[in-house]
């Protein structure tokens, strides 16, 4: 790579029109896709499923969400520690996602109940981690410590986003939308390009082999691109990880997290897409980028909802399918 090349990222694109594409419906065998899901479902997830992006939950204010069917709160302390716990108060049952939050003790607004980390009878606190740049909570078994976390960049040299989409269908039509990457240049014409898979792991992979190996182009308008290569591995079973491994932005990642709901009034089953962009890069000018990540972030946001726009039909279209069969 010439200095030319390595100081401009961007190139022209050359892409045929979207019917003129390369077909890659041969290539997505279905079989191959459902053993990948097979493998990833068999991954632990140490009980620990992901609440929400960090920045949702915010200093003197309560988060609520129903997270595997059961009501839960989070909030923070005077120090900034998060804490979860059941979302409805144990004196009458008032709902505790709105509460106030008064010197680290969520205050119930129907009777002024205060409920704090330390918890008191009949209403105990979860286990909770904050990664910075996600919120968790543990809730099943078996349990692990900490959450398993697939690879990422330092977040203090980082830049990361967090966008929330809930669609009808349950985590393993989310899991399975990622582990099809054939469809990325089809479905989203507007955000890639000449995308081709290098290599996929085969039906009896070894757990050391087990990612999807893909170069694509991201699109910058209509005339400009970033070509990259990125990995797709699954870390858990509600977890896809795709970390850029060569090109712009190596150690980039976003990580899409499948966060079972409840159903909704219609009886189907409701997934959170709790998505998170963690870009970094070596070039000395992205601590600029870091200095005006607050602009940044919901334009991050807005990218991803868009492509999840498109995804989400798709995770909830596998689901009627298999709900038909």
């Amino acid at each position: 790579m010439n200095q030319r090349r390595a100081l401009n990222p961007l190139r022209l694109l050359h892409r045929p029109r979207w019917a003129e594409q390369q077909p890659t419906w041969a290539d997505a065998k279905p079989g191959l896709i459902r053993a990948a899901l097979r493998r990833a479902e068999e991954r632990s997830a140490g009980g620990w499923y992901v609440l929400a992006g960090s920045r949702e939950v915010r200093p003197g204010r309560a988060f609520g969400r129903v997270v595997a069917g059961r009501e839960l709160v989070a909030w923070r302390d005077g120090s900034g520690g998060l804490h979860v716990g059941p979302g409805a108060c144990p004196h009458l049952g008032a709902a505790l996602c709105d509460a106030p939050v008064h010197d680290g003790h969520l205050v119930c607004r129907w009777h002024g109940l205060a409920l704090g980390p330390d918890g008191r009878p009949g209403w105990r606190t979860l286990p909770a981690y904050d990664d910075g740049v996600l919120a968790w909570v543990r809730l099943d078994t078996p349990a692990a410590d900490v959450p398993v976390l697939g690879p990422r960049p330092p977040v203090d040299r980082s830049v990361a986003a967090v966008a929330t989409v809930i669609g009808r269908c349950e985590p393993e039509d989310v899991i399975a939308n990622r582990l099809d990457p054939w469809h990325g240049a089809w479905l989203h014409p507007y955000s890639f390009a000449a995308l081709r898979v290098l290599s996929a792991p085969p039906v009896d992979c070894p757990p050391a082999e087990d990612r999807f190996l893909v170069e694509v182009t991201f699109t910058v308008g209509s005339r400009f691109g970033v070509p990259v290569r990125a990995e797709f591995s699954c870390p858990d079973a509600r977890t896809v990880t795709m970390e850029i491994v060569d090109g712009e932005g190596v150690g980039s990642v976003v990580e899409t997290h499948a966060t079972p709901l409840r159903p909704g009034q219609d009886g189907l089953p409701r997934t959170a897409v709790i998505e998170a962009v963690v870009a970094h890069s070596d070039r000395p000018g992205f601590v600029h980028a870091r200095r005006v990540a607050g602009a940044l972030r919901p334009l991050m946001g807005v990218t991803a909802r868009r492509l999840w726009r498109d995804d989400i039909a798709y995770a909830e279209r596998r689901y009627a399918l298999r709900a038909r069969a």
